[in-house]
């Protein structure tokens, strides 16, 4: 993988107005602009998805989102239409995420406040925030921080991911059922609260 990321271009026509699905069955003969269609309508996604794991910097998550589309690509064919194509698009950067990424953690660091600041100053509270969750979200296993990342944050159905992800629904609820009781106490931490342990979000899924 190259260290820049390298846009897949497509031509320009009718190939604009075909569906998500007959592009990917287009890809999978080999059709070089089908790809480069696709690449324009999901790279965003893949790389929003990218650049919410902690683990990763710059350079990562353009190697991520360039090996995704080059698997896409060979992948194609193996598509059965199970899930969204959008859905399987992320759920094959998942799985180089998984093996690919390096396992170090990494920290959002805080920016140094002036020492005049005010202790409340709205900024700085939300810098706090902010690290705290992201701080939260990389102590995460990798397999939790994946079904939290596209289910909660990504907002894609449950019941997709698990089949892109090649497990169980058991298994992605219970994983995102622990993703989001950590989530949730960090954020109540953050804000000096106890922590409501009786409102589980993950019942209600």
């Amino acid at each position: 993988m190259t260290a820049r990321l390298v846009p897949l271009r497509r031509i320009s026509g009718d190939i604009t107005e075909m569906s998500d699905e007959a592009l990917l069955a287009a890809c999978g003969t080999g059709d070089a602009p089908a790809l480069g269609a696709l690449f324009d309508r999901f790279h965003l996604a893949v790389y929003r998805f990218a650049s919410r794991l902690p683990m990763t910097d710059d350079l990562a998550r353009d190697d991520l989102v360039q090996a995704t589309f080059l698997e896409v690509q060979r992948a194609a064919p193996s598509f059965r239409g199970t899930s969204s194509v959008k859905t399987w698009i992320l759920g094959i950067a998942a799985n180089i995420a998984r093996h690919t990424l390096r396992a170090e953690r990494r920290r959002r660091v805080l920016e140094r406040v002036d020492a005049a600041a005010e202790p409340l100053d709205a900024q700085l509270e939300r810098r706090k925030l902010l690290a705290r969750i992201a701080e939260a979200l990389s102590r995460l296993p990798r397999d939790q921080q994946i079904a939290f990342i596209l289910c909660d944050l990504e907002q894609l159905p449950g019941v997709e991911v698990a089949r892109v992800l090649d497990i169980p629904e058991g298994t992605l609820w219970r994983r995102l059922h622990t993703a989001r009781k950590a989530m949730r106490q960090a954020i109540d931490k953050a804000n000096g609260k106890a922590g409501d342990k009786t409102d589980d979000p993950a019942e209600r899924r």
